[in-house]
């Protein structure tokens, strides 16, 4: 049940990860690099952690402090973005 619900996951993650990118291409939107960015790095970190990848703790540290950066820049666009109009 639980395996089911982390391949659930993963597939939402790959799908906004590449809404991401659809925005930077289709809507000209340049924060959808940073919701790629954050959204790739989860799908790395679950996909290893499904796998079985051993990955330096210290490593996954750095991912995810970037991620979380990713998700504050694009949240920051995404707000700028809205009070302009």
């Amino acid at each position: 049940m639980f395996e089911l619900l982390q391949l659930a996951s993963i597939i939402i993650e790959i799908i906004i990860a590449a809404l991401g990118v659809i925005m930077v291409f289709k809507k000209k939107k340049n924060y959808g690099w940073w919701i790629f960015l954050t959204f790739a790095i989860y799908i790395v970190y679950d996909v290893a952690n499904i796998g079985g990848w051993v990955i330096n703790q210290d490593l996954l540290y750095v991912l995810f402090f970037i991620a979380t950066i990713s998700a504050l820049v694009f949240v920051i666009m995404i707000y700028k973005e809205k009070k302009r109009k």
